[in-house]
């Protein structure tokens, strides 16, 4: 779909999958701890089942297939064995850092990192690719909120913290969970869809309500550069 019209003036960024390389690394663990509770499957599988939804959410789900109660406390081990794989391995998804300065440069604070992860987790990332400074606080957390992700709530709070109306806003998202939230908000959505995504498809996020789907970060960022508007990059 061609959109034709004024500028936008507000960009969105998921941050798992957009910015930070960490759904590999995050799902590695959930597998292995799901093992431990006898649950077995390869990652490309925890990848499809898991990526984009907040492993809260999905309580239900893993008591079924475990027969275990999930706990509070099997959650916090899973964000503290979470964040040792992260802190040791996280890199930024190519091109995202410059995506990100590029954007600051462009739109000073109406951009924002909206995201179904932890607050803790978010931090961690953005901090350890260099990008938490240009986003100077403004970084919203599923958590914070009853509902995350696909439900649109996280973002209609950012476009209320930000004062921007759901029109002016591109809203950048690599899985069909975060798409619909995008979408629900009123906003636009880019898809972003990496080459070798293993789980993740152009076709799965235009599915999913993607107004464009993008393969390479660079070209999000020549757009910025270009002014952001008045056509989205992609196909």
């Amino acid at each position: 779909m061609t959109m034709m019209r004024q500028a936008w003036t507000c960009l969105l960024f998921d941050c798992d999958g957009v910015l930070v390389d960490s759904e590999p690394l995050t799902m590695g663990v959930l597998r292995d701890m799901l093992e431990e509770l006898g649950w077995t499957m390869d990652l490309e599988e925890c990848m499809r089942l898991f990526v984009g939804k907040a492993t809260r959410d999905e309580a239900a789900r893993i008591e079924r297939e475990t027969g275990k109660p999930f706990t509070v406390e099997w959650l916090h081990r899973f964000w503290a064995r979470r964040d040792v794989a992260l802190r040791a391995h996280l890199q930024p998804m190519a091109g995202a850092p410059e995506l990100v300065h590029a954007a600051r440069a462009a739109l000073g604070r109406s951009m924002a990192c909206v995201s179904g992860a932890d607050r803790d987790k978010l931090r961690l990332q953005l901090e350890k690719t260099g990008m938490w400074a240009a986003f100077e606080g403004r970084v919203f957390s599923g958590h914070d909120f009853p509902r995350s992700k696909p439900h649109p709530d996280v973002y209609c709070a950012a476009m209320r913290a930000l004062a921007v109306q759901p029109e002016q806003c591109v809203v950048i998202e690599d899985t069909a969970t975060g798409v619909r939230a995008g979408v629900a908000a009123g906003a636009q959505v880019l898809g972003y869809c990496c080459e070798g995504n293993p789980v993740v498809t152009p076709e799965l996020l235009r599915a999913a309500g993607a107004h464009r789907v993008v393969r390479d970060l660079a070209e999000v960022t020549r757009w910025v550069k270009r002014g952001l508007g008045p056509e989205l990059p992609g196909s």
